[in-house]
């Protein structure tokens, strides 16, 4: 059984217009770290839309990522990097995997690539249907040009998405992948599950909702997934916990955060928010951290200043 989840206070401005307003969201008083901890837990840090040539926020997340990385690596907690899409702008050819997200999280003096599990988005997938993004990351990102895959983080199991195989596959792709998770959630059955892909069912942001999400979303929540984490859209916004016909629901639904903050271009919120958004930060670079437990999580965003926000939690289902 869930229980109820903490820090449920939207922090943005309504303004008349329904088009995104790129405002910086005022900073909180810094959190304690003790806010988002859970003994024996592990860890799960990362975000999407980052590597960008010529700006100085994937450094800036980079560092931040490793520096968590190499703090749980000396405490003996177990952790483990992820992306939620869009690694390498702006067409995710070779070479701005090497240039761009090679000089930030790709890093190779940085822990991050040594334990990352990332997830394919649209900018990547531009590069025929994303080569050079299978190639760059080879066996993490799961088989070529699939790009979906599952993996175990100490308690919790952890599936990674292909949303432009939902968005542009072919009708034949489309249904495999549907099929995959659908045996992969049949055959774990850990208490506790989290999914991440690019492109989010719901969002307040520029892009604005992502119907094709739909049918994925479905199958998540009928495999009683606790957690859903997706980019895209360049801000961080968390959700109250929704069932699978879209539905608030605090005890049994599924909890969608975005955070595609990794270093792209900051963009804005609507005016006319999105049904059960719950809390939305624009205008900062950060990154999502998320503390594994052995029957729940708690989740807060980073910035790179060193600002912790938003700190929650839920039991798992």
């Amino acid at each position: 059984m869930r229980v109820g989840f903490l820090g449920s206070i939207a922090i943005c401005v309504s303004i008349a217009s329904c088009k995104p307003e790129e405002k910086t969201t005022p900073p909180p008083a810094h959190a304690p770290a003790a806010q988002v901890a859970i003994a024996g837990a592990a860890v799960l840090i990362g975000a999407g839309d980052i590597g960008v040539c010529g700006m100085r926020g994937d450094e800036e997340t980079a560092q931040l990522v490793d520096s968590v990385l190499k703090a749980d690596s000396a405490a003996g907690v177990q952790s483990a990097a992820f992306t939620t899409g869009d690694n390498a702008y702006p067409a995710g050819l070779d070479r701005d995997f090497i240039r761009c997200f090679g000089a930030s999280w790709g890093d190779r003096n940085k822990r991050i690539i040594k334990v990352l599990h990332p997830a394919i988005g649209n900018h990547d997938y531009q590069s025929q249907y994303g080569a050079a993004y299978y190639r760059y990351f080879g066996s993490r990102a799961g088989p070529a040009f699939k790009g979906y895959y599952s993996y175990d983080l100490g308690d919790w199991h952890l599936i990674v998405l292909n949303s432009e195989i939902a968005a542009r596959g072919a009708p034949s792709d489309r249904s495999a992948q549907e099929e995959w998770l659908k045996m992969d959630l049949r055959d774990h059955s850990k208490l506790c599950t989290a999914a991440y892909f690019h492109r989010p069912l719901y969002s307040s942001g520029a892009h604005g909702a992502s119907p094709i999400m739909a049918s994925i979303y479905r199958i998540l929540a009928a495999g009683c997934v606790d957690l859903v984490l997706a980019g895209h859209e360049h801000h961080y916004e968390r959700f109250f916990p929704m069932n699978a016909a879209g539905a608030v629901d605090s005890l049994n639904g599924m909890e969608q955060i975005i955070v595609g903050t990794g270093g792209g271009n900051l963009t804005g919120i609507r005016s006319r928010l999105a049904t059960a958004s719950a809390v939305q930060i624009q205008g900062h670079w950060g990154v999502l951290i998320a503390t594994l437990g052995k029957d729940e999580y708690r989740t807060s965003f980073l910035d790179v200043n060193g600002k912790v926000w938003d700190p929650s939690g839920r039991k798992c289902h």
